[in-house]
């Protein structure tokens, strides 16, 4: 079978590996979707996924449909649509460091258990959709760790894949959900997803818009014009998000960042003391990965607008390029015929 390795600092190639064996407790699920995560482009530069070097294999965000099932496995059948756990695998995680990669035609789960390793999706839902469930799980545990109330202001920073699949979040818990980008078609699609009002920063004043929509309040020993938003996302990872909030966030207000940002980021604790601010940050998806499941299924046209790019894994290289431009794609997903 064919598996898309990193094989040098900068490089990546298609190589021929023996197809794995299916053993009693496993299932070989046959790709047919693996979405691209910046984090790819970041192993393919450094040339490998610590503690692998060399020949790494690439794609942690798979969709599939089973190929063989042991004898010893219960709920699973071949043909059945799964989504994965790529975090579960013994054999490491997948795509990130472990020994198989979700940019290849089959993936074997040892020990396969439904609930633990993988889930079944319906039929129905397209392939490039089903394969948005981890980085969408990523998203939720953002939510989550937020804690958001129906009738919550929320706004999210950043209208990127994480970004716009937290304002999904976000709705489906009944917020009023404002999304802050500089990029005219994010924007877009963050009004497709369902997001109350978008603002570009590049043109308007973000405070002042912030306050118009979520209005004013003031709390306790706050200065200075606070907006009423409830709930701050930071899925861009721009240190003026954390400057904007640090000047409008009322009393009480949560801050929660799931955006990596790249250097250091200045903040005025004094300046924040009397908004008693709640920053919380959110990293993976302790227990989201098909807790998001559910509802990608049940809103998956919703979920289906944050695919911008598809291209056939024939074309795995130019896939990859154009996920790791900046500003070339928002989403690419890889297919499988």
């Amino acid at each position: 079978m064919k598996v898309v390795m990193v094989d040098g600092p900068g490089s990546t190639a298609t190589m021929e590996v023996d197809r794995p064996e299916t053993g009693p407790r496993d299932v070989l699920v046959r790709m047919r979707a693996c979405g691209i995560c910046g984090s790819d482009g970041l192993y393919i530069k450094v040339g490998g996924i610590p503690p692998r070097q060399g020949a790494t294999p690439l794609g942690h965000e798979p969709a599939g449909e089973i190929a063989e099932v042991g004898a010893l496995v219960e709920g699973l059948s071949v043909g059945d649509h799964v989504v994965i756990d790529t975090m579960a695998a013994s054999d490491g995680l997948i795509g990130s460091g472990g020994a198989q990669g979700g940019l290849s035609e089959y993936l074997l789960i040892r020990d396969a258990e439904v609930g633990r390793h993988l889930v079944t999706v319906p039929p129905h839902i397209p392939w490039a959709v089903a394969a948005l469930n981890e980085p969408m799980a990523v998203a939720r545990h953002a939510v989550n760790r937020t804690a958001p109330k129906s009738g919550d202001r929320v706004v999210v920073f950043g209208a990127g894949p994480i970004g716009l699949g937290a304002a999904i979040g976000y709705k489906l818990r009944g917020a009023h959900v404002i999304v802050v980008d500089i990029v005219p078609n994010r924007l877009a699609k963050a009004l497709l997803v369902g997001a109350d009002a978008v603002i570009d920063s590049s043109r308007e004043d973000t405070a002042a818009r912030i306050v118009e929509l979520h209005g004013e309040a003031t709390s306790g020993f706050t200065r200075g014009v606070r907006a009423g938003t409830d709930i701050y996302l930071d899925a861009a990872g721009v240190p003026a998000v954390i400057a904007t909030v640090s000047d409008i966030a009322k009393h009480g207000a949560t801050l929660g960042v799931v955006a990596v940002h790249k250097a250091p980021v200045p903040v005025d604790l004094g300046a924040l003391l009397t908004t008693e601010l709640t920053v919380v940050l959110a990293m993976g998806y302790p227990t989201e990965i098909f807790e998001v499941t559910g509802d990608i299924v049940a809103n998956w046209e919703r979920y289906a607008h944050i695919v911008s790019d598809t291209v056939p894994f024939a074309e795995v290289e130019r896939a990859l390029a154009l996920a790791t431009t900046p500003g070339a794609a928002e989403k690419v997903v890889v297919t499988f015929g």
